[in-house]
């Protein structure tokens, strides 16, 4: 296992091209009573595009809380976060949602799909809030569940679907806008052994198709599937490595 060695970036420098994450001694506190409480103390990082990277830790290691920040859910109290060449870190929340929309695809362990909507209805959801005509959405819904090898699954609710698909539903959502980065949150934290091994075939297969994509797990079997572990502790980064080459 190898230590992935940082560049050395200073304040305003702008990240090169095949930089698609770059966090600058990101901090992030929280005022809890008359306590404060220092989440990340000072997290640099660097990551590609097509790089698959597992961020892990234990409880109250941060691994959440720079989830949040990588996906523009919440802003540093100090440092820079750039993604895909744009500083976001100082952006308002209006801009922040903006980036959301179109850079990231988010997929938890909850699946968040709609109960009463169809498989392609709730891919075509992240669309309707862009204003893409009907066409055009169910096409790309099509083709997204078609990624995720549910394309005779379509008109499908997800009561009538199991939970590995409910989680595919989730991914195609996410694919659906064609995002610079999957942000998966624990994706598998909801399912059966056998059936997380195929969600995480599911991702290693879109890695192979040039995604990017991070994963948030505390689980090693599941975080193996990744490239790259990033482990935190305290708030700060105490190991990355390789794992597997490409």
């Amino acid at each position: 296992m190898t230590a992935l060695a940082h560049m050395d970036f200073r304040t305003g420098d702008v990240p090169q091209p095949d930089i698609i994450i770059l966090t600058h001694k990101l901090v992030r506190d929280y005022q809890v009573g008359t306590e404060t409480v220092h989440a990340l103390r000072g997290v640099s990082l660097q990551i590609k595009r097509n790089e698959f990277t597992a961020i892990m830790g234990p409880s109250g290691s941060g691994k959440s809380t720079l989830m949040n920040l990588l996906g523009c859910l919440d802003t540093p109290t100090d440092g820079e976060y750039w993604l895909n060449g744009q500083q976001v870190s100082e952006l308002d929340d209006n801009e922040l949602a903006r980036i959301r929309n179109k850079e990231i695809g988010f997929v938890f362990q909850t699946f968040n799909l709609l109960p009463r909507a169809t498989a392609l209805h709730n891919v075509e959801l992240p669309l309707i809030y862009a204003g893409m005509s009907a066409r055009q959405r169910r096409e790309r819904a099509a083709y997204a569940l078609d990624q995720v090898g549910l394309a005779d699954r379509t008109h499908h609710r997800p009561n009538e679907l199991s939970g590995g698909q409910r989680q595919r539903v989730a991914i195609a959502r996410a694919l659906v806008n064609s995002p610079s980065i999957l942000l998966a949150d624990e994706p598998t934290g909801n399912l059966d052994s056998a059936t997380s091994g195929e969600i995480m075939q599911v991702l290693d297969q879109l890695h192979r198709g040039g995604q990017t994509i991070i994963l948030i797990t505390h689980e090693h079997d599941i975080a193996a599937h990744a490239h790259r572990a990033v482990h935190l502790l305290d708030g700060m980064v105490a190991r990355d490595e390789v794992t597997r080459t490409a």
